[in-house]
């Protein structure tokens, strides 16, 4: 029997209140989910039922440890993109062996997730910076876009690579399947038409707007079966040959554990790292977004080991890495949900499907769930953040169109890797050439100011500059020639008072600069002071030789310094 204190506190402390809520996004959720998670599956490269087997287990791993109280869980487009790039060099999509690396590819992510928990690093949502996100996002939209318009026309080449692939589209254009573009674009179509204006227009109409969205969010089930019962009461798929999803497994998944060998191990490892650090910052981004709607907290320790049981159990049970996905935690969180008890419900809607309905879908054409895909991926492109960062800050810029375009040229794992490595890049270099400004006070006050940007009283015996950034390594020669610089446009300073309110460090190969600086100035009859230096970095500067010469040389404000300062020649 399990004690009261084990179970999630959700569980202990919920409310009848709350449970019409929580069924009735269940329900929504778990119907929404069944084209979804056919169409992340057949993205994937795997059998349609595993992408229904991720909506199941996984969903009741996370309600058990999750933290966050809206966040729906299961296949996402993203990640399913990553599944497939990391697979495709490995397997054939499709066989066993591609499930098989599926299967493991979702134990390595899972473990690892857990181990991030259990050593405390939920600072890895802070990892990828918003712009890095947003090209990677953006990037796998546009490859995601790409790769479904074979299936959506219907066209038969062979390509690897979003370029040549949107190429070969274009120019296989006049060879494609009539009647499979028929169904694929004039499901496009409706569906663009049930996310967007539908919704408003049946509102105009009279009708409650929750009803309407309601309505707008059930379409694709509607389009799917409609167009699943369409080919197979014509024969299309035999007549016209229209491509089919196939015999869906029927029943509940089994439970197996495929361990990766040393071979795969090595394979496998780096793409497993990059979908846990993708889909915990994305599923943490979700459910804070949501959380604060609604005045709670996630924990985003707990949320790797929530997202890590999720992994786990898809990876035993014959699916593939999942996350929480956005759109899907909006639908809940819309739809009523007030506790994980909605996923138990949407995970039930699943089982209820695999058990009774799963032969229904083995018509259904791949062209319609290309089309689901294309739709559902396509307001992930992300123009917004761009402009914005275009405005606010080049350098955010530079690291989200190289994202995205190594996403699209080099590939998915490529790209990301480019993106965080260009963003460190961005934030060395600016480190390295740090705001050094030559201040003043502003008259009247205790303020000191930029001599540039502000009218200012100086001293024609102290020039005091103020460094703008931590002092290391990387900027230690640059600061030590903006000084000298400074000094040698003010010959007549006897004493150079730095203001260190910027700096809260200083590495080692910094202090070995001051100290030789300030050597070099005592020669020059010139005297280095200091001010304003923050309590830690004064805790181990005053350990140091530097600190003890300077030690009546340290003002703890500027005004301070400046006033004594004043009084000496």
């Amino acid at each position: 029997m399990i004690k009261g204190n084990l179970l999630p506190a959700w569980v202990r402390n919920y409310r009848r209140e709350w449970l019409a809520g929580d069924v009735s996004a269940g329900f929504v959720v778990g119907v929404m989910l069944v084209p979804q998670s056919l169409a992340y599956a057949l993205l994937a490269g795997l059998p349609p039922q595993a992408g229904l087997y991720a909506s199941i287990l996984p969903v009741l791993a996370y309600a058990l440890l999750g933290s966050s109280m809206t966040l729906a869980v299961g296949p996402v487009a993203a990640v399913s993109l990553m599944t497939a790039s990391a697979l495709a060099p490995l397997a054939m999509p499709g066989s066993t062996e591609h499930l098989a690396l599926a299967m493991q590819l979702a134990l390595l992510s899972g473990l690892m997730l857990c181990i991030f928990g259990a050593l405390r690093l939920g600072m890895l949502a802070h990892f990828l910076s918003h712009p890095v996100m947003s090209g990677f996002i953006s990037g796998a939209a546009v490859v995601i876009i790409v790769s479904q318009l074979k299936p959506l026309l219907g066209l038969q080449f062979q390509s690897q690579g979003t370029l040549p692939t949107l190429l070969a589209s274009l120019t296989h254009l006049p060879a494609a399947n009539p009647a499979a573009s028929l169904l694929g674009v004039s499901a496009m179509l409706l569906l663009a038409f049930a996310r967007g204006p539908m919704p408003r227009h049946l509102h105009r109409l009279g009708l409650a707007l929750p009803r309407a969205q309601l309505i707008g969010r059930l379409v694709p089930v509607m389009v799917v079966v409609l167009a699943a019962v369409w080919v197979a009461h014509f024969d299309w798929h035999r007549t016209q040959g229209v491509a089919v999803v196939g015999a869906v497994s029927a029943g509940l998944p089994s439970l197996s554990a495929v361990l990766p060998g040393a071979e795969t191990l090595a394979a496998l490892w780096l793409p497993a790292l990059l979908i846990s650090v993708v889909s915990f910052v994305e599923s943490v981004s979700v459910a804070q977004a949501l959380a604060r709607h609604r005045g709670e907290r996630i924990t985003p320790d707990r949320e790797l080991f929530g997202l890590g049981a999720a992994n786990l159990a898809s990876g035993l049970s014959g699916a593939f890495p999942v996350a929480g996905g956005f759109s899907r935690s909006v639908v809940n969180f819309s739809a009523g949900a007030r506790t994980p008890l909605a996923g138990v419900f949407s995970a039930g809607v699943m089982a209820l499907v695999l058990m009774f309905a799963g032969q229904g879908f083995a018509h259904l054409p791949t062209s319609v769930l290309a089309a689901a895909i294309i739709v559902a991926v396509w307001p992930l492109i992300d123009i917004a953040t761009l402009r914005h960062t275009l405005h606010y800050d080049r350098g955010d810029a530079i690291a989200l169109i190289a994202t995205f375009a190594g996403v699209v040229v080099l590939g998915v794992e490529q790209g990301i890797l480019g993106g965080v490595i260009v963003s460190f890049a961005v934030l060395v270099w600016r480190s390295a050439r740090p705001h050094i400004a030559v201040v003043g006070r502003v008259p009247g006050t205790e303020h000191f100011r930029n001599i540039e940007r502000y009218k200012v009283d100086t001293l024609a015996n102290v020039l005091a500059i103020r460094v703008d950034e931590n002092l290391f390594f990387g900027n230690a020669d640059a600061i030590e020639t903006a000084l000298e610089s400074r000094l040698a446009a003010h010959p007549q300073a006897r004493h150079l008072l730095l203001i260190m309110s910027a700096v809260n460090r200083i590495d080692t190969t910094a202090l070995d600069m001051l100290s030789s600086l300030e050597d070099r100035l005592g020669e020059r009859g010139i005297r280095l002071a200091m001010a304003e230096i923050k309590s830690p970095v004064m805790e181990r500067l005053a350990k140091t030789d530097l600190g003890a010469r300077l030690a009546k040389r340290i003002w703890l404000s500027a005004h301070e310094a400046f006033t004594a300062l004043a009084a000496q020649p």
